[in-house]
C-alpha cells in the first residue's frame, strides 16, 4: 500500500499550492452551474445540443489561444454563438439535424484553429481532455460572475421556464413565451458549457451539464429536489474529481467522468428497486381490494 500513501503525501502537498486552490474553488462554483442546469437540461431533452455547444466554446476557445486573445472570453462568444444558432434553427423541428451540422462545423474549425497554434500543443489539447492548472484569478472571477449570472435567471424565471420545459404546447396556451424562454435558455447552457470546456475539456463536458441531472432524475420526480440532488452530484463529481487527478497527473475530465458516471448507476439502481417495491405495493393493494369486493358479494 505504499503507492496509497505516496498519492496520499503528494495530493496533500499539491493541495497547499496557490494554484490548486483556486482550481478547487472553481470546481466549486462549476459543480452549482452545471448541477442547477443540468434537470433542465435533460427534461427538455437537450443532451444532443449540449455536445454541440461545447464544441463551438472549443471552437472560440482555440481560436481565443490562436490570435493571443482570453480562452475564457473566447470560449463563451463560441458557446452562445452557438446557442442562438441552435435555437434558431430548431424551432420548427429539425433541432437533430441542426445539432450535426453546427457540431461538425465547430470540430472542423477547432481542429483547423488548434492545428494552426504555433506554442505549446499541451495547452490546445487542454481545451479537449481538461486541465487544473489553466485557470487564473481572472478565469475564476468570471466563472464566479458568470455562475452567480445564470443560477440567478434561473430562480428568477424558474416557473415559465420549468413549464415551457415540461410542456412547451400548454405553455405556449397559457400565455408562456416558449420561443423567449427556449433562446434564454439556449443562451444560459452556451454560457454554462463555456465555462465548463475549461476545467473538464470540451469532449467530456456532457459528464457535468448531462449526467448530475439525469442521476438525479432516477431518485425524484420533484423538479426542486432534483436541482439540490444535481448540484450536490456534480459538486462531488467535479471537486472529487480534481482531487483525485492531483496525484497520477491525468486530466481532471478523466475522474469527474468516472465519478459522476459511478453516481449515475447507483441512482439508476436506486430507482429501479424503488419502482419495483412501488409495483409489489400496488399489487398487493389491487389484491386486497379484489378479495374485499368479492368478500362483500358472497354476503
Amino acid at each position: 500500500m505504499s503507492w496509497l500513501a505516496s498519492a496520499w503525501d503528494t495530493t496533500t502537498e499539491l493541495l497547499t499550492l496557490d494554484f490548486v486552490q483556486v482550481t478547487l474553488v472553481a470546481c466549486v462554483l462549476l459543480g452549482i452551474l452545471s448541477g442547477v442546469m443540468a434537470p433542465l437540461i435533460v427534461l427538455r431533452q437537450m443532451s444532443f445540443s449540449v455536445h454541440a455547444t461545447s464544441e463551438l466554446a472549443l471552437m472560440g476557445a482555440s481560436a481565443a489561444l490562436l490570435f493571443g486573445l482570453n480562452v475564457g472570453l473566447g470560449a463563451v462568444a463560441g458557446a452562445i454563438v452557438a446557442a442562438v444558432v441552435l435555437a434558431a434553427l430548431g424551432f420548427r423541428g429539425q433541432q437533430d439535424s441542426a445539432v450535426g451540422v453546427v457540431m461538425s462545423f465547430g470540430m472542423g474549425l477547432s481542429v483547423l484553429f488548434i492545428h494552426l497554434y504555433p506554442g505549446n500543443s499541451n495547452r490546445a489539447l487542454s481545451l479537449l481532455t481538461g486541465q487544473i492548472v489553466g485557470v487564473s484569478g481572472q478565469n475564476l472571477i468570471m466563472l464566479a460572475v458568470t455562475a452567480l449570472l445564470v443560477v440567478a435567471a434561473v430562480v428568477v424565471l424558474w416557473r415559465p421556464m420549468l413549464f415551457a420545459s415540461a410542456d412547451p404546447v400548454m405553455a405556449a396556451a397559457c400565455g408562456v413565451r416558449v420561443r423567449t424562454m427556449s433562446l434564454i435558455f439556449a443562451v444560459l447552457v452556451g454560457i454554462a458549457s463555456a465555462q465548463s470546456v475549461q476545467i473538464v475539456g470540451a469532449l467530456l463536458v456532457m459528464s457535468l451539464l448531462i449526467t448530475p441531472g439525469a442521476a438525479a432524475a432516477q431518485i425524484t420526480a420533484n423538479p426542486v429536489h432534483a436541482v439540490w440532488w444535481s448540484v450536490l452530484f456534480a459538486e462531488v463529481s467535479a471537486v472529487g474529481g480534481m482531487i483525485l487527478s492531483l496525484a497520477p497527473g491525468v486530466p481532471v475530465s478523466v475522474f469527474v467522468a468516472f465519478i459522476s458516471f459511478g453516481i449515475y448507476l447507483v441512482c439508476r439502481l436506486i430507482g429501479r428497486v424503488r419502482g419495483r417495491r412501488i409495483r409489489v405495493a400496488a399489487g398487493r393493494s389491487g389484491a386486497g381490494g379484489g378479495a374485499g369486493q368479492s368478500g362483500a358479494g358472497t354476503l
